[in-house]
């Protein structure tokens, strides 16, 4: 238990903040899953919809410290990956 008030309001703090940051990432592997889920059903159109607004939670979560940005570019790559090697087989071959 915290001594000082400055080291309670300090714990408050990194309750609260440990709260939200389990929340994002919580969301994030959600987001991530769904992609994936899309790509395994062969779903391009929702693929793509879900890649969206997972890079959107990606770039939001790195911003705030969440994530760290390398990780963030990292899972974003990888995932548009997966998407756009999912559309190659759907065009014809020239």
């Amino acid at each position: 238990m915290p001594t000082t008030k400055s080291a309670a309001k300090r714990l408050r703090q990194s309750i609260a903040r440990r709260a939200r940051n389990r929340a994002v990432k919580h969301e994030l592997r959600t987001l991530c899953k769904k992609v994936r889920a899309a790509v395994e059903a062969g779903d391009l159109a929702r693929a793509q919809e879900c890649l969206r607004a997972a890079a959107r939670k990606l770039d939001r979560a790195a911003a705030r410290h969440v994530i760290h940005a390398n990780a963030a570019a990292r899972t974003k790559s990888r995932l548009s990956a997966q998407v756009k090697k999912l559309k190659s087989p759907a065009t014809p071959a020239s």
